[in-house]
């Protein structure tokens, strides 16, 4: 299972290969919010994620002679690009199964870290049979996107981080809002607060009918989704949360906040105009939970995590055009 004492061995393995993003703010984006708002800026992160620090601690932590062999990851892109990024500075071969309707941006630049790309049908076909089967075959190590604790661990390291930054502007309580897909995000950052800022309480966010971890935290158990297709925020569309990293949530987060796809979009459009950072809509969720849902929040300060930046043209211009 993940602990603390993975998340602090994954941030000595990261230290010199990841970057330590800023917390940026805006008073414009305080008065539209209504309280403080600091922004954590995963988008500016090695591979255009926080999920470079979940492949590097991946992959830096597989036993050598396997290593060798290569890595296998299944993912709609972030994830992808964040091991492809990490085989290659390790100088060993990986595999990524993606969705064949993952945006062009990260398809292409998942190839351009070297990685051979497999692509699926996600409504008709598994990811994890195809996975599976690769694995077997071609003794390649499978890297799974959420539910692996040196995963989790890697992600965690952004919660340390967020504790420093916000002791360094003399924050004492905060809500925390992470974007949240299967969860190694909300649940390593989850974990890092829990033992270095315990008055910080993490809130998933989520696009709506994709809230399968709001819904789980409400009922007290996993719930699935009933469609994988339909969302812009496809970063962030999984089938449910997952097994490790449920309960960690269950155990320290609060409850998820449900955005609509305009909502990010806008969120997407504010980051640019007032930030000055490039944030797709999967993750901007969590800003658009600041932004328009602060009637859900409890404290007068939220950090908010930007997860990644990989976003196609077209859907930024979409973002710029109808609320920059």
């Amino acid at each position: 299972m993940a602990s603390i004492e993975m998340i602090v061995a994954a941030r000595a393995r990261l230290r010199g290969h990841a970057r330590r993003t800023p917390l940026l703010s805006s008073p414009f984006l305080d008065d539209i919010a209504g309280r403080r708002l600091f922004v954590k800026a995963e988008c500016l992160q090695h591979s255009g994620s926080f999920k470079f620090r979940g492949g590097w601690s991946a992959v830096s932590g597989i036993d050598p002679e396997l290593r060798k062999k290569g890595v296998i990851a299944f993912s709609s892109g972030n994830h992808a690009q964040g091991v492809a990024l990490a085989a290659r500075l390790h100088g060993i071969p990986s595999v990524i199964i993606m969705p064949s309707d993952a945006p062009k941006l990260k398809i292409a630049n998942t190839r351009a870290f070297g990685a051979e790309v497999v692509l699926y049908d996600r409504a008709n076909e598994d990811r994890d049979e195809i996975g599976a089967k690769l694995s077997s075959e071609r003794g390649l190590t499978l890297i799974k996107p959420f539910d692996e604790p040196l995963v989790i661990a890697g992600q965690g390291t952004t919660g340390l981080e967020i504790a420093e930054q916000t002791e360094e502007e003399g924050i004492k309580n905060a809500e925390v809002l992470v974007p949240c897909g299967g969860g190694g995000l909300s649940s390593g950052i989850a974990l890092a607060l829990e033992a270095s800022a315990p008055n910080f309480r993490v809130r998933p966010c989520e696009p709506e009918n994709f809230d399968d971890t709001t819904r789980s935290l409400a009922s007290g158990k996993i719930e699935r989704n009933l469609t994988m297709s339909g969302s812009i925020c496809d970063a962030i569309v999984t089938p449910q949360p997952g097994n490790i990293t449920f309960p960690i949530l269950k155990r320290l987060a609060g409850q998820g906040v449900v955005v609509t796809d305009d909502e990010a979009l806008r969120a997407v459009a504010l980051a640019f105009t007032r930030l000055k950072i490039v944030v797709e809509p999967g993750g901007a969720v969590a800003l658009a939970a600041a932004l328009f849902h602060g009637d859900q929040l409890n404290s007068d300060t939220a950090v908010v995590v930007t997860s990644g930046g990989n976003i196609d043209a077209d859907v930024f211009t979409t973002a710029l055009e109808r609320f920059g």
